[in-house]
This record gives C-alpha cells, structure tokens and sequence, in this order.
C-alpha cells in the first residue's frame, strides 16, 4: 500500500521529495538481443516508466550514466556516479538510487559507501530476473530502493542495498546465489529492515559510521588471492613480478594459510600492505587465538593486517582507498586500524 498523493503535487500535506535515479546497466535493464542472450538497452526514463506508482513516492529527476553488465564497472565508473550521486544531494535531493547488475552490487556499495559524506541515503538496487522473465523483480526492487531514498528514517544509514523488499548495510550484504530473487544476504549482524505495506521498518536505530575516507587521487593495484588445500604460495611471486601496490589474502577459517604459503609471505610483507580476510563468508578474523606457523599469530609476526568482520572483496576496495588517498606507507597500518575502529563492529 502506497502513500496518497494528493492534486497538488504533495504527500500528506508534504511537497513530495526530489529524488535522483541514475541507470549504470545490468539485468534490470536487460531485454534479449540479436547476438543472443539478453543485454542491457533500457534507460533511466524505460524503468521508470515501468513503476506509475514512483510518481506518489517523490518529484523524479532520472538519468543513463553508463548501460553496461555489472562486471564492466571499475573504480573510474564508481567515482563518477559518486560524484554525480553528491551533487544531486548538492542540487536538493533526499535521496538518490542507482540502479546497476548484481553481479558487482555488494563491492559497489560498500565503495561508495566508504566515501558517501551525506546523511541522505545512497540506495543501490538490482534485478535477479530481466524484465522479459516472468515474475521480474526489477520494477520492485526499484519502487522499493525509491521509497528507501524518499524515507527520513533512512537518513545517517550510509549507503544502502535495497533488494526482495529487504535493506542491507553495505558493509554486510553479500550476493550468495547466482539465480534467486533472494539472493542478498548479510552475514555478521544481518540485514537493516524489511518494507512492509509501502513503509520501510528498520529493525535498529542508524549506525555509527566510520569517517569518509579522503578523496582518491591516484589508482593503485590491489591483488586477492584465495588460498586452497595444498596451496603453496606460488601465485604470490606474480604479485611481486607485477609490482601490485597492496595484497588482500582470502584466508582459510579465522585467517590462515598453508606453512609454505606463509614461508613466501615475508618478502611480499616488506614490498606492500598484506591483509588477511576469511574466505567462510561470515565471521571475524582473529588475532591471538591460533599460533601455529601460517595462523594469524605468526602470520601478524610476519606483518600482515587482519580484515576483521569485512571479508577479502570489501578489504580490498578498503586498503585501495587508503592507498588511493595517497597514504604514507608508514602510516597505512595506523590507517588501516583507524577505520576498523571507527566502523560499527558486528
């Protein structure tokens, strides 16, 4: 059930909100093709004018920024729609949605999360299905992410992933099924509320959030690595061989490696930042509870930083940040433990 809106442009009394809507691609702009398959050809005006109810949600200001598969997207891309999302915000919008593919949804979001500076909320969303499915969920999802952006309540939240009628945090939403509607989830601390009836009920208070990382003004190279059974670091002599200016490892259970892997980890340790992340999907690394050789105490010895509770695709997008900002070498570790700390830890 949605709000009213009444003759004169206003909701319950309220001039409608201005709400900006950007389109980057993906399958909820996605219809079948010549070549095969289908491909992203809907714009920004095509999905909105596939949800008349939009209109009773807020005054609509939608634009194309790129129609591409969400596997296409790169940091360029990212900083452009951040920058076109805060000048909506600077323009007088309360709130702003961006549509893209899933595929790539969870690192964008926590992306742009790590540098969105205003309270007005950044809502991404998707489609699992393509307009041409039965039961397509994109017009949903959208409707949705626009009542999200439309809500006062959604305020000082940060950037949110609006998908099955269900907000995520994006520091915790990970996409954990190829194909399911409901395919967003978000381990350590689950999801932020739940839409019901055309309203947004949030199942906590807002968050305390970590500051905006400084502007990026470089383009470093990060490498992720996930180590495996009999795995024995050889893939970390490409790393070195292709100069890469950060590491993040992918690590099994709390944040360990094979004794081998961790034998090789030194001389990358001295080169760049090396960061370990649990490859489980939810969890903490840890820090003193495991001391043989390859588990975090000796691999800490060795100089590599635990991810905590982000795991190794959001650790990564956060050392590239810091490393982007043009942090001293001497003090990214400082850095590093500064942000985990001013995170809300879940």
């Amino acid at each position: 059930m949605l709000p009213n809106r009444t003759g004169d442009g206003t909701l319950r009394g309220m001039t409608l909100p201005r709400i900006a809507i950007a389109a980057l691609g993906g399958t909820i702009c996605m219809t079948p093709s010549a070549e095969g398959g289908v491909m992203p050809k809907l714009d920004a005006a095509d999905l909105v004018a596939a949800v008349p109810e939009l209109e009773q949600i807020g005054s609509l200001h939608a634009e194309t920024l790129f129609n591409l598969p969400s596997s296409a997207l790169d940091f360029g891309i990212l900083r452009h729609v951040l920058d076109w999302a805060g000048h909506q915000v600077e323009q007088g919008a309360e709130g702003v949605v961006i549509t893209q593919g899933t595929d790539s949804l969870e690192e964008s979001a926590f992306f742009l999360d790590l540098y969105w500076q205003h309270p007005q909320p950044l809502v991404l969303t998707g489609a699992m299905r393509n307009p041409g499915m039965a039961g397509a969920d994109g017009p949903a999802n959208l409707l949705a992410a626009a009542i999200a952006a439309a809500s006062p309540s959604a305020w000082g939240r940060g950037v949110l992933a609006v998908l099955n009628d269900t907000a995520h945090a994006a520091r915790r939403v990970r996409k954990s099924h190829t194909l399911a509607p409901d395919a967003f989830r978000s381990p350590n601390g689950g999801p932020l509320g739940t839409l019901v009836e055309g309203r947004w009920h949030w199942f906590s208070s807002a968050e305390r959030r970590a500051e905006p990382l400084a502007p990026a003004f470089i383009t470093p190279h990060v490498a992720l690595l996930e180590t495996c059974l009999g795995d024995t670091g050889e893939l970390l002599d490409g790393v070195l061989a292709a100069k890469f200016d950060g590491l993040v490892l992918s690590g099994f259970g709390t944040g360990h490696v094979s004794p081998a892997f961790a034998e090789r980890l030194g001389p990358v340790c001295r080169r760049m930042p090396v960061v370990m992340a649990s490859r489980t999907g939810a969890g903490h690394t840890t820090q003193a509870t495991y001391g043989a050789l390859g588990s975090e105490i000796d691999l800490r010895k060795r100089g590599v930083w635990m991810a905590a509770d982000l795991d190794a695709r959001k650790a990564r997008l956060l050392l590239w940040g810091l490393l982007a900002a043009g942090t001293p070498p001497e003090r990214l570790g400082e850095a590093w433990a500064a942000w985990l700390q001013g995170a809300p830890s879940q």
